[in-house]
């Protein structure tokens, strides 16, 4: 799995901070997505397809072999 996030699509939302705290943090200043992990282990890519779905604003997407 490949995680990209597009910060300047990005509405600072935090749901995938929540929903993937390993993965996804926010940018202090302006509370957008800052990516953690490109390709996080297989432990956790369940928890990034769930935020890659609860992101409003589409910002956050997943590649997969």
């Amino acid at each position: 799995m490949k995680v990209t996030a597009d910060r300047n699509v990005c509405i600072a939302a935090g749901n995938c901070v929540l929903t993937a705290p390993d993965v996804f943090d926010q940018d202090e200043d302006e509370g957008t997505v800052v990516l953690l992990q490109d390709e996080p282990s297989e432990e956790l890519q369940e928890a990034v397809r769930r935020a890659v779905t609860l992101c409003p604003s589409g910002a956050i997407a997943i590649a997969e072999p």
